[in-house]
Parts: structure tokens; sequence; C-alpha cells
């Protein structure tokens, strides 16, 4: 907005024409009007016209090449470029006014006092001019004490826009850049704090499979294992371990993609019945063998949505299959699509006989946490600490939310939103 209001002000590619023309058309105003409009008789006033225009286009030559040579930028402060610029101004009045003192008063005692009072006036304006500069160089000063601050590592800096001129659009723009810098170092930040959590997560995650199989394969290898039943335990074993590896290098890989906004949605016209049917059916024999229940179901009216079906079915899967690790046997996953509002469908995935404490649910959907039921789990069904990570960003990829509530009576339900496009057309 403020870079938008700077360029839109016009200023003219060619001020030295501009300002000679404007001088002439001045000479000639004031001519036609002393010569024929209000003509003063007994008075020279094509000299004087002729005087005052040439001093005035002199002097704009003047400014103008001190302007193109970059002397102004030489003196000492702003301050004084200003005091310049009312001292040049009230002089050049002053000395019209006494030329046109010259020619008005012959009496000697008329023009010594129309002198005394061009001074007071021009030491008046020159006082008025000091002030005037003071104002502007206070903000300025102001603004550069702002940089210094944001120089230091203090992008929380804003100033206070006073006035709508040009400081105060630079001020502005301060702000805006400020706010941007401060955006910036808050995400380097959590993304130094991610790679802490990774380092800390490898550390400690991979080493377990990594010790397991080696110790297993060395075993094979050594010829310590002499019966064939054991021999093929360790080889499921191991094979189970390089899957679970294989599974955390793939979330990690989709974290990343998460982090840096790089997703590709082939978003189509997809049943919702069809995802949640076939994640239920990829899901069914983990759930049989924890003795667990799975139950799902539509509300009526709602056929198909506009989404990414591999992403949607990613966080579906994430979901249902949290809920089957920490469901206790002999209860129920229930998973079900309902709308929301008119132009969205919220879906949940509720499993019964499971709290989560308060304290740990504004956390769920943070990279690499695990809250304390999740160090109960087996070996089979260690997890990255990334699934529910990963189906937070695929949901507000698709521009939806995702949540969680516990209760200790009912359970634990993950709920998650996403714009159901078809009920808008």
């Amino acid at each position: 907005m403020t870079q938008s209001i700077l360029t839109s002000r016009n200023y003219s590619r060619h001020p030295i024409l501009v300002l000679f023309v404007s001088f002439v058309l001045l000479a000639l105003g004031v001519y036609a009007i002393t010569e024929i409009v209000f003509p003063i008789k007994g008075m020279i006033i094509q000299p004087l016209v002729f005087l005052m225009t040439t001093i005035g286009i002199l002097l704009t030559i003047v400014s103008f090449v001190l302007y193109k040579t970059g002397t102004f930028h030489y003196l000492s402060s702003l301050r004084v470029l200003l005091l310049l610029m009312v001292a040049v101004i009230v002089g050049t009045v002053i000395f019209y006014l006494w030329v046109l003192s010259e020619a008005l008063f012959s009496n000697s005692i008329y023009l010594s006092f129309m002198t005394m009072a061009m001074f007071f006036a021009g030491m008046s304006s020159i006082s008025f001019g000091y002030f005037v500069s003071r104002a502007m160089t206070q903000r300025l000063f102001t603004l550069s004490d702002a940089v210094g601050k944001v120089a230091q590592g203090d992008f929380s800096t804003r100033l206070e826009i006073v006035g709508n001129d040009e400081i105060a659009y630079l001020a502005q723009s301060f702000n805006a850049m400020a706010a941007d810098l401060e955006q910036i170092e808050t995400q380097k930040q959590q993304l130094e704090q991610t790679r802490r959590d990774l380092v800390a997560w490898v550390s400690h995650d991979l080493r377990t499979p990594l010790t397991s199989m080696r110790v297993m394969l060395e075993a094979l290898a050594d010829g310590v294992i002499t019966d064939e039943e054991t021999e093929q335990r360790y080889i499921q074993t191991t094979l189970k371990e390089i899957q679970h590896l294989s599974h955390m290098l793939t979330d990690l890989f989709e974290m990343a993609k998460l982090d840096v906004g790089h997703i590709d949605l082939e978003i189509h016209p997809t049943p919702i019945a069809d995802l949640i049917s076939d994640t239920m059916g990829s899901l069914m024999a983990k759930a049989q063998k924890k003795g667990i229940t799975l139950e799902g179901g539509v509300e009526e009216g709602i056929d198909l949505v506009y989404v990414a079906p591999d992403k949607i079915q990613r966080v579906l899967k994430n979901l249902i299959d949290n809920a089957i690790k920490y469901t206790p046997a002999g209860e129920k996953v229930i998973i079900s699509a309902k709308h929301c509002d008119d132009t969205s469908v919220r879906i949940d995935v509720h499993n019964t006989g499971v709290h989560i404490v308060s304290e740990d649910l504004p956390n769920l959907f943070d990279s690499f946490y695990r809250g304390e039921k999740s160090r109960a789990t087996t070996d089979d069904e260690r997890g990255t600490g990334l699934g529910l990570a990963i189906a937070r960003g695929f949901v507000q990829a698709h521009g939806g939310k995702i949540w969680a509530e516990s209760d200790p009576q009912s359970g634990t339900t993950f709920s998650f939103t996403i714009p159901n496009r078809a009920l808008k057309t």
C-alpha cells in the first residue's frame, strides 16, 4: 500500500522547463495587469518585471544545478537544508519588496520603515522554518533509532504513524518491513526447533531399530542361530524394522514438503463414502487382531467432495490407525461424516475407552510430540510422531481445520473439516 501511494505521485520529468515557463507566464500576467487591467501611470513597470523574472529564473537554474550535482547532500543535516531554503525564500522576498519600495516610495522614512518591517518578517519566517525543520528531523531521528533496534535483532519495533506526509509513508513502510522480518525470524526459530527435535528424534527412535537389526544380522552372520524357526523369526523381525524405517523416511519426506509448502494437490470430485470404506478395509485386519470393532457411516446428502483423495485418505488412515493403536480391546472406533455447515463436511474418528488429558490436546498435532500413553505402546506399534502433524498439514492445505476432543466417559474424538465445493454448486 505504501509503495503504491509513493509511486502514484507524478513528479515532472522536466522541472526546470516547467518553472521557466511558469516565470514567463507570471511575468506576462503581471505586465498585462499593470499595463492593461490596472494601468499604473508614470511608472516603468517593464524593467521591474524583467528584473524579478530574471532573478527568479537564475535562482531556479542555480538550485536545479545544485540538486543535480548532489550538493545539497553534503549539508550537515536536513535542518540546515530546510533553514537554507527558508533563508533563500525570505531573502528573495525581501529583495523583491525592497525593489518595489524603492520604486513606490521616494521618501526615505517610508523606505526605512519598509526595510525594517521586511527584516522582522524575515526573522519571523526563519524562526518558523526552524521549528518546522525540528519537527521533521525529530521524526527522522525516531526512525533512525528504530532502524538501529531492528539491526540489533529487535524485530518487534514499530513506529507510530503520525501525519500523512512522506515521512509517515516511510514509517508505514518501516513497520511493514519490521513485521516481515519478525515473521521470518519466527519461522527461522521454528525451523531451528524442528531441526533440534529431528536430531533428538533420530538419535532416539532410529537407534533402537538399527541396534536391533545389527544384533540379529550379526547373530545370523556368525552362525549363532542354528534352528530354522529362530532364523525365520529373526529375518521377519528385521524386515519389520526395515519397513518401520521406511515409514519413518516417508513421513519425514512428507513433513519436509509440508514445511516448505510444496504440496501437490490433485483435487477432483471424490465419493467420501468410498474413501472411508477403503481406509477402514485396509485397517480392518489390524483392528480385529486387537479385538477392536470398526464402524463407519456417512450422513445422507453427502456424496462427492472436491479433495485430493490420496491426501485425505492418508489423513483418515493416520487418524484411524492412531485410534486403533490406543484403544483397548473390546472397544470401538467409529468413523462418521456429516454436514458441518453449508460449505464444508466434518469427519469424526471417535474411539471409546480412551481419554487424553487436557494438557496434551493442544500439542497432539505438533511434530515429534508424544503423550504419556504413546510410551506404553509395543514395538509393533511404534510411531514416528509425525502422523498427526502430517494429517494437520494435509487438512490445512485443503482449507480445512483439524482438532481433538476428549472426555473421560465417552472417549476421544479426532475431527477435521474439508470445504465441500460440490455443495456450493
